[in-house]
């Protein structure tokens, strides 16, 4: 019974406080303000006459004060037209009330007609029983982690909670449930790749020996497997074979059906690998640049990044080190650069429509619109 007249208590508190301000009378904006304003600007022309301020800033002064004037007549006009007929405070006030009242009176009427209020609290084993719809994710997880206990045999239980495993990023229980749900259902072309993803995930998205593997049987079980496809193409970009990286998304791109939701990630994993470094530094040169200082490496980069823009300078049509030298200035976080590169390049490559394609990707791909 306390805690009814506490929280009644709470109700009507709440509500007297939203409801307080329709029981005052409106208090009318006085002429104050306008008499003040018409002062000042009597007395800048006495400052002005007085020679303390100049001509200008007197007229400066005159302006704003004048415009505070007449705001303020006007808001003491439409004050007064708005001002509450005889009677309206007291039918307010009577609103006020009933509402205090009526209220609570309404909203515990239905409660105790719609309502549970003797309901007791649920313990967790009800809760278990409810629709699966109303549980929560963790009590779904361990519902079917102790299906799983008690059935292991159960392919189907592993293929459904190895995606909410990787969900929830335990990723070492996922590649255990897609490798049981992978022996357990059979191997497809999707569960191979199921498997591979969960791999890579597992090794900080590095797509190691095993992961690879699982992508070349998926794709050799389907040529067309969308995530086999990409992940072999980032296991080459890993192995800095760009050039098959390259390869591996530019006919991604051209197979993707119109709307793919995955090609602008395909994008942003080409313009990396299409705007990599060529080879070309000798193993003294790379032993050389490991064993600098850090201010000096970047200054070596900075070095090759002008070297490669004077050469584009020189001879426009190379889109590759167009590409190169954007993706160098972005890597350097050099935007600007970055974004005058790219339109030097459009001005060098001219009309050639595939150079241009490949140059939109990067910058797309790279965040450079705009």
């Amino acid at each position: 019974m306390t805690l009814w007249f506490v929280f009644a208590l709470m109700t009507a508190a709440a509500v007297f406080a939203v409801l307080w301000p329709l029981g005052r009378a409106a208090v009318r904006r006085s002429g104050s303000d306008v008499a003040v304003y018409r002062d000042q600007i009597g007395e800048i022309g006495r400052d002005r006459a007085n020679g303390l301020i100049g001509a200008s800033e007197a007229e400066a002064a005159r302006v704003e004060v004048s415009r505070r004037l007449l705001a303020a007549a006007d808001a003491d006009a439409a004050q007064s037209a708005a001002a509450p007929r005889p009677g309206a405070t007291a039918r307010r006030r009577t609103a006020a009330v009933a509402a205090l009242i009526g209220v609570p009176v309404l909203a515990a009427t239905l409660y105790l007609a719609l309502g549970s209020p003797q309901l007791p609290g649920q313990p967790l084993a009800a809760r278990v029983k409810a629709p699966l719809q109303d549980q929560p994710l963790d009590a779904l997880v361990t519902r079917v982690e102790a299906h799983l206990a008690s059935n292991p045999e159960d392919g189907r239980g592993w293929e459904v909670i190895a995606p909410v495993y990787l969900r929830l990023g335990r990723f070492e229980d996922a590649v255990k449930a897609r490798r049981n749900a992978l022996q357990l259902n059979g191997a497809t072309s999707d569960r191979e790749a199921d498997l591979g993803e969960a791999l890579a995930a597992a090794a900080n998205g590095v797509v190691t020996d095993e992961a690879k593997a699982s992508f070349e049987r998926a794709r050799a079980g389907d040529p067309k497997n969308v995530r086999a496809r990409f992940y072999l193409g980032v296991a080459a970009e890993q192995d800095s074979n760009h050039a098959a990286a390259a390869a591996i998304w530019r006919e991604m791109l051209t197979d993707a059906p119109q709307g793919a939701p995955w090609v602008p990630i395909v994008r942003q994993a080409l313009a990396r690998v299409d705007a990599a470094p060529a080879p070309g530094p000798s193993a003294d040169d790379i032993a050389a640049a490991q064993s600098m200082k850090p201010e000096d490496q970047a200054a070596m980069i900075r070095g090759m990044v002008e070297q490669l823009s004077e050469r584009l300078k020189r001879d426009g049509s190379d889109v590759d080190g167009w590409l190169r030298l954007v993706r160098a200035y972005t890597v350097l976080g050099d935007k600007d650069r970055a974004r005058e590169a790219a339109a030097d390049a459009r001005r060098a490559i001219g009309p050639d429509a595939d150079k241009l394609k490949r140059l939109d990707e990067l910058v797309k791909g790279l965040g450079l619109e705009g």
